[in-house]
């Protein structure tokens, strides 16, 4: 049974996309600014994966319970406290926290075992670690080392099917992203930690997706379609994939949403990330990429094609 609300999605559209770039870039440029700005000033909440912390490693003679043991530990005064489960090992569970301000760490992990001893009986710590600022800054660098490996495949894969100026164009589009989204973090004060790595990873994956499905319909109206400028041929491709870009992106924001609003503190973080790239990605795809292939302009194959005149977004 098809979705009733699809019927109402116009299968033809004659929107001017290219006609609001310069709004679009202006826009952009603004909230640029402002994340740039928000990073240098407040810069990002950092987690206890990169500041570093404690970590004891938890046994129970029952399936831990993780909601039980998330409250115990927010009670009981320690800093970005963090509970991870193991799906192998349901009896077995991470704690992981920052001391309190001027507490040392083997104190504030002597005085956290002992406080979850006193509220679950049975819970024993099988082994207790350090992580210092170090090897926490490394980590943090390991991660932007691998979100800049991910541009560069994107740059060489885009290169490689589209041409240089496609490529160039979807890198910085994906650049816009990124600087947006850890510039949103930084403004709302989301804790950064390695599952906002893969969130940005995640976001990087969709942004590229949309690029290439923009530039393989630009690609091949640009072989159907000689004679027509090239702002034509771009509100004519957009306008083609229009319907296919809502239904997509409205069917992946309907399922992060009730997972953002369900899912509880712990995924949050995540799911916010991820439906804001989605958002940004879509808009960065059309206002970002294109109107840079637009300025730099884009050679035409001529075979295999008939001159034809343009008709269904052409200028009034």
């Amino acid at each position: 049974m098809r979705w009733p609300l699809i019927r109402y999605i116009p299968r033809a559209t004659k929107f001017r996309f290219v006609r609001w770039a310069p709004v679009a870039a202006v826009f952009s440029a603004i909230l640029i600014v402002g994340s740039v700005a928000s990073l240098f000033v407040q810069g990002l909440n950092l987690g206890i994966d990169f500041k570093g912390g404690n970590a004891l490693e938890i046994a129970m003679s029952r399936p831990v319970p993780l909601a039980d043991l998330r409250s115990a530990m927010n009670q009981i005064g320690v800093h970005d406290a963090q509970v991870q489960g193991f799906a192998s090992q349901p009896n077995s569970a991470m704690v992981k926290f920052l001391p309190a301000e001027g507490q040392a760490p083997s104190a504030a992990s002597a005085n956290v075992e002992r406080e979850l001893v006193k509220r679950f009986p049975d819970l024993k710590v099988t082994s207790r670690s350090e992580v210092g600022a170090k090897v926490s800054g490394e980590l943090l660098m390991s991660g932007f080392k691998a979100l800049g490996v991910a541009l560069l495949l994107t740059l060489g894969y885009i290169w490689f099917r589209f041409g240089l100026s496609y490529g160039t164009g979807a890198v910085v589009a994906v650049i816009h992203d990124i600087v947006l989204t850890l510039g949103l973090l930084s403004v709302v004060g989301i804790e950064f930690s390695m599952t906002e790595i893969a969130a940005l990873l995640t976001v990087i994956g969709y942004s590229m997706n949309e690029k290439v499905i923009t530039f393989d319909r630009l690609k091949e109206n640009l072989r159907k379609y000689k004679t027509t400028p090239l702002r034509d041929i771009i509100d004519l491709s957009e306008n083609e994939r229009l319907s296919r870009t809502i239904i997509t992106g409205t069917t992946a924001l309907l399922a992060l949403g009730g997972t953002m609003v369900f899912g509880g503190p712990v995924l949050f973080p995540l799911v916010f990330t991820m439906v804001f790239g989605i958002i940004i990605g879509t808009y960065s795809s059309i206002y970002i990429a294109l109107p840079l292939i637009l300025v730099w302009g884009v050679k035409r194959n001529d075979d295999d094609a008939t001159p034809v005149k343009f008709g269904a977004a052409s200028r009034p």
